[in-house]
């Protein structure tokens, strides 16, 4: 009868160790987190935009642009040329650029907020990108039909060709032309001229310094003619003395 228990007992302690273990073999592992977005990694794999890769990279705008993308909810729109849009630019014009113009370039490529392909047609123009919100240097206008998209800057007129990525946070969208922001070919404004309180203000300081050397030598030149005079008069006086005796 024990032997038997021992024999029941031995048993049920093979059957329980053969389902924990066909149970561990059939669990799935816990799947990675997903790897971060990376707009280098995107563009290299969708091929033709060579050129803004290394725009992006020298500037270090994909750096930001992934940053902001981990620590934002706005997400993000890119406008991406490629080859050929930069290979359409005045030659030797990006090599004129400095780092900031680069810099702001790229950013006015950015919109800082993710838009969709059907939602351009929300948009309040002019639209603001990351280079700025100056209306005049700055203005990006889009306006939608469809999903035709237009795109003006005052300087460029350009169609988005279609979606490179989305991913309800970032969104690339190729276009043919490179947008080339009015700020890069509009003059600069003079600086302004001094106000008339700070001329006023110059003469003021002037006048309490004190008279100039040249009024000091004429009160001299004054003085030294004057002693002179004195000096005949009181010989002269002398003279008409001694004869009056």
């Amino acid at each position: 009868m024990v032997m038997m228990m021992k024999k029941h007992l031995l048993f049920s302690l093979s059957l329980l160790l053969m389902v924990l273990f066909t149970s561990a073999q059939t669990t799935p592992a816990p799947s990675p987190s997903s790897a971060p977005t990376d707009i280098i990694r995107i563009l290299k794999k969708a091929g033709g935009f060579t050129t803004l890769i290394r725009l992006l990279t020298t500037t270090q705008v994909s750096t930001q642009i992934n940053a902001q993308l981990l620590n934002s909810n706005n997400g993000l729109t890119v406008f991406a040329p490629n080859d050929n849009a930069f290979q359409s630019l005045k030659p030797g014009f990006l090599n004129s650029l400095n780092d900031q113009q680069k810099n702001e370039l790229i950013q006015f490529h950015v919109l800082p907020t993710f838009v969709s392909i059907s939602n351009f047609d929300t948009l309040s123009n002019p639209v603001r990108t990351q280079a700025g919100d100056d209306p005049d240097r700055l203005a990006l206008n889009i306006t939608s039909s469809g999903n035709q998209v237009n795109l003006t800057t005052g300087v460029v007129n350009t169609t988005v060709g279609g979606s490179v990525y989305s991913d309800h946070q970032l969104a690339i969208y190729q276009v043919d032309k490179v947008l080339l922001p009015r700020d890069f070919f509009v003059p600069k404004p003079p600086p302004p001229a001094p106000s008339p309180a700070k001329a006023k203000a110059s003469s003021a300081k002037k006048s309490t310094e004190g008279p100039s050397a040249a009024d000091n030598d004429s009160a001299a030149i004054s003085l030294k003619h004057m002693n002179r005079m004195w000096v005949m008069t009181l010989a002269v006086a002398t003279i008409a003395a001694v004869f009056s005796l």
